[in-house]
């Protein structure tokens, strides 16, 4: 397992979409690979720009970004990433402590991420009160617990799409609401 080490590669994982999400984490997806680097919008448009000194270089898809060194080529392994700020985890231990967590939790699920950059988000903050010590043994069982929920709702939702169940309720809301106007339009 790669990990995202610039700032590029966390805005392109980031900008690929969140998987999952739990209380305190969120889980962000960029596919990697045959055709799901470059958009066919993008792939269409031919590049008119003039060359010279002060021109842009050329656009670039993701897959730039997540090239091994010396092969040339991404890898066929998944890429990681943690982003804990300072804003969710105040102490610098704390969030070392957490970062720790999703290094060590995400190679156990490496083989059903498939080629893609991850992201893991710290979104909310664990409770002081809950957990007063910086690090303990119980914040890392509490992270660690919420890390294997994370990575488990990612590995049986691959696409990162909607789950039926919210689907079907945007569904049933809908004609709910066409109704009284279809009713107010009879004579």
């Amino acid at each position: 397992m790669h990990r995202l080490k610039t700032r590029p590669q966390f805005q392109a994982a980031m900008a690929g979409g969140t998987v999952s999400r739990t209380a305190h984490f969120a889980l962000h997806r960029l596919r990697l690979g045959a055709g799901a680097s470059a958009s066919p919008a993008a792939a269409a448009t031919p590049d008119t720009r003039p060359p010279g000194p002060g021109a842009l270089p050329p656009p670039q898809g993701p897959q730039a970004l997540f090239v091994v060194p010396g092969s040339g080529e991404a890898a066929g392994e998944p890429w990681l990433g943690a982003m804990v700020p300072k804003r969710w985890a105040r102490r610098a231990v704390t969030r070392n402590t957490i970062k720790r967590q999703i290094y060590a939790v995400a190679p156990g699920f490496a083989a059903e991420l498939g080629t893609a950059a991850h992201v893991v988000r710290l979104r909310a903050g664990f409770d002081r009160k809950q957990f007063p010590s910086a690090t303990s043994d119980a914040l890392r069982q509490a992270v660690r617990a919420e890390l294997l929920q994370l990575f488990a709702q990612a590995v049986r939702r691959p696409g990162g799409h909607k789950p039926p169940a919210a689907k079907a309720a945007a569904e049933a809301d809908a004609p709910a609401a066409a109704l009284p106007l279809a009713e107010a339009a009879r004579p």
